[in-house]
């Protein structure tokens, strides 16, 4: 497929899609993984472990899959660019994936799929007031209230707010604001330099670190020599590895807004999928989470889409 093709909206929308389906696709994959592997939800080395492996895997495809596009092969060639790869290592995998494993051991798949949303508003306000890369306006801080809304919904029951806890939703918010991070760090990075390198490097880097450390607590991961087992491992790293390479490419070649639009679907998968294979159809279909999942995506639409005026009110 050429380049140009990429740019094409008929190509690049199914693309998005298919990004948004896989990332979606972890809740319930990495949930189920728990199961298979006898990993228990206090077992956070166990956790931590099945992370790493599943990352340094991930890292190895990308490497792989980016070389093959690029036509050559992709590393780090200076001491700019290893640094750089060292400092999304530690916040895209280490911090965010050794959160989001914690956490997703103690809450369930529908509700981290709204949680983790958080990302992309965090991103707009770290982007804006830290780094000042982006610019806030009307539309984009109305978006990031609606989003803001939906994840304090989502935790509200009856008398106040509940149902939250450090290792369950404070880890995955916590996750969402590394991945924040990692989102503006690589805006930055790639700018000169190759943004399906930097992802690649820093997988395998960060996955190979959370292993050998998760495996020194005493973490282990119980596999079976089966085909099933290892065709789960496969697609979790395949997850990680396709979704970030071919959502790279739809980023060069074409306006950051009109594929980040489409994001809103991240969530709307995530709680469809854990419905479906976690059997968590109550949770996900209440009236308050619907609610929730709703203004979640509207705030991620609101924040990324393209809105034109004559005079533009922007809020510095």
């Amino acid at each position: 497929m050429s380049n140009s093709k990429l740019s094409k909206i008929y190509i690049m929308a199914p693309l998005a899609l298919l990004c948004c389906f896989l990332w979606g696709s972890a809740f319930p994959m990495v949930k189920t993984g728990y199961s298979m592997f006898s990993i228990g939800e206090s077992d956070t080395a166990s956790q931590i472990l099945f992370a790493g492996i599943r990352f340094a895997l991930a890292g190895i495809l990308v490497i792989i899959f980016g070389s093959i596009i690029a036509k050559k092969p992709l590393y780090p060639k200076n001491k700019t660019e290893i640094c750089h790869c060292l400092a999304l290592s530690l916040f895209q995998t280490i911090l965010q994936y050794t959160a989001f494993y914690i956490g997703l051991a103690h809450t369930s798949g529908v509700k981290s799929s709204i949680l983790v949303a958080l990302n992309v508003f965090l991103s707009l306000i770290l982007s804006a007031a830290v780094f000042k890369m982006e610019k806030l306006t009307a539309p984009k801080i109305i978006g990031v209230i609606i989003g803001f809304a939906g994840v304090v919904l989502i935790n509200f029951e009856a008398g106040g707010l509940g149902g939250f806890s450090l290792n369950g939703e404070g880890a995955i918010i916590f996750s969402a604001f590394a991945y924040s991070v990692s989102s503006v760090l690589i805006k930055r990075f790639s700018v000169n330099e190759n943004p399906v390198m930097l992802s690649g490097w820093q997988f395998l880097i960060g996955g190979a670190l959370m292993a050998a450390a998760a495996f020194a607590a005493g973490g282990r991961v119980h596999m079976q020599p089966n085909v099933k087992s290892v065709l789960a491992v496969l697609y979790l790293a395949l997850i990680s590895a396709v979704a970030y390479t071919v959502w790279g490419l739809l980023l060069k070649y074409n306006p950051v807004s009109r594929v980040a639009v489409i994001g809103f679907m991240n969530p709307v998968f995530g709680v469809l999928l854990s419905a479906v294979f976690l059997g968590e159809t109550g949770e996900a279909f209440s009236v308050k989470n619907l609610v929730s999942l709703v203004l979640v995506c509207i705030g991620i639409y609101i924040v990324n889409a393209n809105f034109k005026s004559k005079k533009e009110n922007k809020i510095y």
